[in-house]
């Protein structure tokens, strides 16, 4: 059974920072994007980070740049999300998730991610 799970959400105050933790059991995803989205309530899910299968490509929304870094440990096959400077707009629920196809870029659209994780609870206050 494939599982991605993530940790890390908490309450923070704004100007606060949060690392969120993804760790993939059940397969290996060295070979797959992998990337974090968030929902927030009454709104579509959006992506937030997203990085290659090596870990040398990344790509962030416009909101978060300079903001939030992601990156990856094969080695551990979990992906992180350091997000500093954190605003009560990004309040939402967090999830991690792989894409269904392996060395396939970052595509952005979550449908193309095939596993996903519970998502954890990110509430900035201010």
């Amino acid at each position: 059974q494939v599982l991605l799970q993530e940790s890390g959400g908490a309450l923070v105050q704004a100007g606060g920072s949060l690392r969120l933790s993804c760790a993939a059991s059940g397969r290996t995803f060295s070979n797959y994007a992998m990337g974090w989205f968030r929902q927030a309530p009454g709104k579509e899910r959006e992506v937030v980070a997203l990085i290659n299968w090596s870990g040398r490509d990344t790509h962030y929304a416009d909101s978060v740049k300079g903001r939030f870094t992601i990156s990856r440990d094969n080695a551990k096959n979990s992906i992180y999300l350091q997000m500093n400077s954190l605003k009560p707009e990004d309040t939402a629920v967090y999830y991690c998730a792989a894409d269904r196809t392996p060395r396939a870029g970052m595509p952005e659209a979550p449908s193309n991610y095939g596993y996903w994780g519970q998502g954890t609870q990110v509430t900035v206050s201010s």
